[in-house]
């Protein structure tokens, strides 16, 4: 039926409680547990990407620069003091928003201990090589170069999507761990 909506999964979207944002409790992150993460939705995508490329657009219209974290990462080592104050600012917010963000919410985010050291060492390690082989990481040619229209940011995205699927499918089903 034309103008019908149905929920794509067998569970029904659950409503947003309005009553809950007009008594203040939009601070609760709870209640954004609950509606964006539990239960994903397209519009819960499109805000994360919103604020993502928000961040992007302000420190490219602030600072004039990219928001490629390994560049930023990298170039925080060998840079001049006006340079290195921006680099580390930036670095410290990635870091602070999500501890703040933890700290409001404790038990949000519980990250899994049943993966081999080694193995997460030497993912770090690749992810490390790799950033530095493709000249950036997701964020500087997924975010910023694409919305450039950047052919090489657009073919690094694409690798670094296939290379993903490949190796989770690898390290899932043929190495057996994670599973």
């Amino acid at each position: 039926m034309l103008g019908s909506r149905r929920p794509l999964t067998g569970t029904p979207t659950p409503k947003f409680d309005q009553q809950r944002v007009y008594k203040g409790y939009f601070l609760n992150f709870k209640i954004i547990q609950e509606f964006f993460v539990e239960n994903f939705t397209p519009f819960s995508a499109f805000l994360g990407g919103t604020l993502i490329g928000l961040a992007a657009t302000l420190l490219l219209w602030l600072n004039g620069r990219m928001a490629g974290v390994s560049g930023i990462m990298h170039r925080l080592l060998n840079s001049s003091k006006p340079e290195w104050l921006w680099r580390f600012n930036f670095l410290i917010g990635l870091v602070l928003g999500a501890l703040l963000f933890n700290w409001f919410n404790p038990g949000f985010f519980t990250p899994r201990s049943d993966y081999p050291y080694g193995l997460l060492a030497v993912g770090g390690f690749l992810v490390g090589f790799g950033t530095r082989m493709g000249s950036g990481c997701t964020s500087g040619h997924g975010i910023c170069g694409i919305a450039n229209g950047s052919l090489r940011s657009i073919t690094a995205t694409l690798i670094f999507m296939i290379s993903g699927v490949v190796t989770v499918y690898c390290i899932r089903h043929i190495v057996g761990v994670g599973v």
